[in-house]
C-alpha cells in the first residue's frame, strides 16, 4: 500500500491492529482504574472491613467479570507497549521478542484470572 506521494507507509496491517489493541486496552484499563479507586475509596470511607468487601465481591458476578476484563486489558497493554519500547529503545524486534512478549502476555493473562477467582469467587 502506498501514500498518495507514493511512498511506502511505514506501518503494515498488523501494526495498525497492534496500535489499536494498545490503545483501546488503554481505555478500559483507564476506567477499570477510576472505577476500582472509587471503590476502595468508598471501602474505606465507610469503614467496610475486608470480610465484608470479600462478602460484597462473592455477592454478585459483576466484580469478577469487571476484573477479568480488567486484567486481559492488563494481558493485552502491558505486553504491547513494552514491545514498542523494546523495538524503539533497544531496537529489538522481530519473532524472538514476540513469543517472548507473547509468554508474557499468558503469564498475565493465567496469573491476574487466579487472582480474580481466588479473590471473587472461590
Amino acid at each position: 500500500m502506498t501514500a498518495a506521494a507514493g511512498t511506502a507507509l511505514p506501518f503494515s496491517r498488523s501494526a495498525t491492529w497492534l496500535w489499536i489493541a494498545h490503545r483501546g486496552s488503554a481505555v478500559v484499563l483507564a476506567f477499570g482504574v477510576v472505577v476500582h479507586l472509587a471503590t476502595m475509596i468508598y471501602a474505606v470511607h465507610h469503614g467496610l472491613t475486608a470480610t465484608a468487601m470479600l462478602q460484597r465481591a462473592h455477592a454478585t458476578l459483576a466484580w469478577p467479570l469487571f476484573y477479568g476484563v480488567f486484567v486481559v486489558a492488563v494481558a493485552v497493554h502491558g505486553p504491547l507497549g513494552l514491545r514498542t519500547v523494546l523495538a524503539e529503545w533497544g531496537r529489538l524486534r522481530g519473532p524472538f521478542v514476540d513469543v517472548g512478549l507473547a509468554a508474557f502476555a499468558l503469564l498475565l493473562l493465567v496469573s491476574g484470572l487466579r487472582a480474580v477467582y481466588a479473590i471473587t469467587l472461590a
